[in-house]
């Protein structure tokens, strides 16, 4: 039950940043209701909430499962990325959006493989 709590706040997240980013770029005044600037920090804890949960279920909190430790480095990184896409604008906004969602697909990969280097 756990694992689809976990999987619906994954796609509820990477809705709400990809829509802000549109709505920064088409409609930013709208970003300023309350209600834009909560929802992305609640659904985001509640996703983190559930994954620790799993870590903590499935017995994975150990250097044996060292993709486990990768994942989180690599959220770090989604995290930094998508603070500078929301902060900034032009080039540095697109470039930092595209390395925000290399890290979100490598977190899957490495979510589903369990390998955290998987490409070699």
């Amino acid at each position: 039950m756990i694992k689809i709590f976990h999987l619906t706040f994954i796609l509820l997240s990477i809705s709400t940043f990809i829509g802000r980013v549109i709505l920064s770029e088409t409609h930013p005044a709208i970003l300023k209701q309350k209600a834009l600037k909560i929802a992305p920090h609640v659904i985001d804890s509640l996703l983190l909430l559930s994954g620790i949960t799993l870590i903590f279920q499935g017995g994975w909190f150990s250097m044996e499962y060292g993709w486990i430790f990768a994942k989180i480095l690599a959220l770090v990184g989604y995290i930094g990325l998508g603070i500078i896409v929301m902060r900034n604008h032009g080039t540095t906004r697109w470039l930092a959006f595209a390395g925000a969602m290399a890290c979100f697909v490598y977190i899957g990969v490495v979510a589903v493989t369990k390998d955290a280097f998987f490409f070699f």
